[in-house]
């Protein structure tokens, strides 16, 4: 007989992590968190969880202290005497940082992985990793849900027509084609090169998109200076509607006033990080039914595998 199940959630997402609950049938568990005068967290569980198999929702956007509450809540259940402790991290922050592409950098990927595993995290259920090779990081179970399941769902009401699926960069093709074959469409790329962080020069569009519905896929937005610099340079190439489908909107700093300026018609995201406003041309798709059903699968020992195609 499977151990009680208890549903807590940090403070990074609460919308997110309501609607996971209700999709699941259950309340949020109790717990208070608070911040002590000098910011220091405290995290404190209001009710029994000894024994029980414990799913944690907190994604880790920055700033750290979303990765700090985490620890502190993993490590609160673990000396609560939780039988099972899950990290259900929708957003996985510190994931750009996967490898060691310069000298003297850190590979913040490996490091948060280390942190949570010692913290006593026994899985993680995260969405769209920055780069897919950093669940070999963990010496837990990883896994590792696509944001695609609920991009075709919206994405196919709209019934766009004559339609171009779009890699932003060539690290972004495996995503686009699994885009690409499940909505029957062409797939096209764009050529770049990065001089410094969070800026983007668009070299060429390797693909036919003149005359064609685009879609551009990408994993998530930051400042939106790939992006929109994608979709001028496609406008500029003849291609008429111009979406773009990513997963996790951090957008920070310009991001807002450089996709309304944009040749983008839409910009479809998930509520894996919490948007700071809202726009005319962002539209927001739902995670919760998905994480609800993959919290359930792995409670009930059940396979999560089918969850996982792209």
């Amino acid at each position: 007989m499977n151990n009680p199940i208890s549903i807590f959630a940090g403070r990074s997402n609460p919308e997110l992590a309501g609607a996971i609950a209700k999709s699941f049938g259950k309340d949020l568990g109790q717990v208070e968190i608070k911040n002590f005068s000098d910011g220091e967290i405290y995290v404190h569980y209001e009710e029994s969880i000894r024994g029980c198999d414990l799913f944690l929702i907190q994604s880790t956007q920055p700033n750290a202290d979303n990765m700090m509450e985490l620890l502190l809540l993993i490590d609160a259940a673990k000396r609560a005497s939780a039988s099972r402790i899950t990290a259900v991290i929708p957003y996985f922050g510190y994931a750009r940082q996967e490898r060691k592409d310069q000298p003297r950098v850190s590979i913040a990927a490996k490091l948060i992985a280390n942190l949570l595993t010692t913290a006593g995290v026994d899985r993680v259920l995260t969405m769209d990793l920055h780069a897919s090779q950093i669940q070999g990081f963990f010496d837990v179970p990883v896994d590792h849900l696509y944001g695609s399941a609920v991009f075709i769902r919206y994405l196919q009401k709209l019934d766009l027509s004559n339609l171009v699926v779009c890699a932003p960069d060539v690290g972004g093709m495996k995503m686009a084609r699994a885009h690409a074959k499940r909505m029957r469409a062409d797939l096209a790329l764009i050529d770049k090169r990065r001089p410094k962080q969070n800026v983007a020069e668009v070299m060429n569009i390797v693909g036919d998109v003149k005359g064609k519905n685009v879609l551009l896929i990408d994993d998530m937005i930051d400042t939106a200076g790939t992006l929109t610099s994608a979709a001028n340079a496609l406008r500029d190439a003849g291609a008429l509607e111009i979406r773009a489908a990513c997963t996790h909107p951090l957008l920070s700093g310009p991001a807002f006033e450089r996709i309304e300026a944009s040749a983008l018609t839409e910009v479809v995201v998930t509520d894996t990080i919490p948007l700071r406003k809202a726009s005319s041309k962002i539209t927001v798709v739902s995670t919760a039914d998905h994480f609800a059903d993959a919290i359930r699968r792995i409670y009930t020992d059940e396979s999560v595998s089918t969850l996982f195609i792209p």
